[in-house]
C-alpha cells in the first residue's frame, strides 16, 4: 500500500473511531438493556406427516447483558434453530426460552436478527432500506434518518445513501442489512452466519466493524458461525454444540484482549491456541 493510500485509510478510521462517539450514535444506548437471556432444557423438534428430526436437545445456555456469544458446531446441528428460539421465530418443543425472566412467545422489539443474506428490497434506496424497521415497528423517540445516516458513515457507507441494492458489492450489501438491524437500537443482536457468503478480506473487515460497535456501544450480540477463525476474534465465549441434536458439548472463554486482529501486530498466536482447542472439541463426536 503507497503512502497516499495508507493516509487515506488512516483517515476513514479516524472518522469512523469519532462518529462512535458522537452525540447521535450514542443513541444507540437508548435501548432497554436486556440483563440475561435463558435456556432451560430446551429442545426442539420438527415433525412431518413421515418423520421427526430432533434438532436441539436440553439445552441449557444462560448469556448476560453486553456479551458477545458465538454458536458453532457441525452443520445441521440446530444453530440457527437454537437462535430462531431466541428470536422468537420458534416455539421450543420443551423447556423455555426467556429474556430477563419472561417466556419468548414472539419476536420482541428490542431484538433485532441479521440473517445469511442481507435481503435489501431492490426498489428501495439504501437508506430507504436502513429505515425500514422503523416503518413496519414505529417511531421510537428522535429521527431515525440521523442515527440511520450516523450508522452508514460508521459502516463506510457516506455517500451511497441514494443507491439502489444491485449497486452495491456483497460486503457493502452487508453493511447496510447491519446498520438496518442496528437503527432501532436493540438491546441484543442476533446474527445467523451473516458474513459467510463474503470473500475473506471482506469478511474480515465487516468482522472489524462488529467488533468496534460491540466494544463501543456494549449491545449483545449471539453470533452463528462456521469459522472457528471468526468465533475466536469477536466472542467473549464460544458455545459448542454436538452434532445432531445438538447439546452444548463445551463453553470456552475467549480471554484475548480487545480489540482483537490478526496480522504482523495482531494476536495470531492466541487465536491460533484458542482455535486449536475449538478444533479439537470439533473433530470429537
Amino acid at each position: 500500500m503507497d503512502r497516499g493510500a495508507q493516509v487515506s485509510e488512516r483517515l476513514r478510521s479516524e472518522e469512523r473511531l469519532a462518529l462512535l462517539d458522537s452525540p447521535k450514535l450514542s443513541r444507540l444506548d437508548g435501548a432497554i438493556g436486556i440483563r440475561v437471556i435463558t435456556l432451560e432444557g430446551v429442545s426442539q423438534s420438527f415433525t412431518s406427516k413421515r418423520t421427526s428430526i430432533d434438532a436441539l436437545t436440553n439445552v441449557d445456555l444462560t448469556i448476560t447483558d453486553g456479551e458477545c456469544v458465538a454458536v458453532i458446531g457441525r452443520s445441521g446441528c440446530g444453530k440457527s434453530t437454537l437462535l430462531r428460539l431466541v428470536a422468537g421465530l420458534l416455539t421450543p418443543s420443551r423447556g423455555t426460552v426467556r429474556i430477563d425472566g419472561t417466556p419468548v412467545t414472539a419476536p420482541r422489539p428490542d431484538v433485532a436478527m441479521m440473517f445469511q443474506r442481507p435481503a435489501l428490497l431492490p426498489w428501495r434506496t439504501v437508506l430507504q432500506n436502513v429505515l425500514l424497521p422503523t416503518e413496519i415497528g414505529g417511531r421510537r423517540p428522535g429521527d431515525p434518518r440521523d442515527l440511520a445516516h450516523e450508522l452508514l458513515a460508521l459502516a463506510g457507507l457516506r455517500g451511497f445513501e441514494k443507491r439502489l441494492p444491485h449497486e452495491l458489492s456483497g460486503g457493502m450489501q452487508q453493511r447496510v442489512a447491519l446498520c438496518r438491524a442496528l437503527v432501532v437500537r436493540p438491546a441484543v443482536l442476533l446474527m445467523d452466519e451473516p458474513f459467510s457468503a463474503l470473500d475473506a478480506l471482506t469478511r474480515t473487515e465487516l468482522g472489524e466493524e462488529l467488533q468496534r460497535v460491540h466494544m463501543e456501544r456494549g449491545t449483545t450480540i449471539v453470533l452463528v458461525t462456521h469459522s472457528i477463525e471468526e468465533a475466536v476474534l469477536l466472542a467473549d465465549r464460544v458455545v459448542v454444540l454436538s452434532p445432531r441434536p445438538g447439546r452444548v458439548r463445551e463453553i470456552v472463554d475467549v480471554k484475548i484482549p480487545r480489540p482483537r486482529e490478526l496480522g504482523p501486530n495482531g494476536h495470531l498466536v492466541e487465536v491460533a491456541e484458542t482455535g486449536a482447542v475449538l478444533h479439537e472439541l470439533l473433530a470429537d463426536r
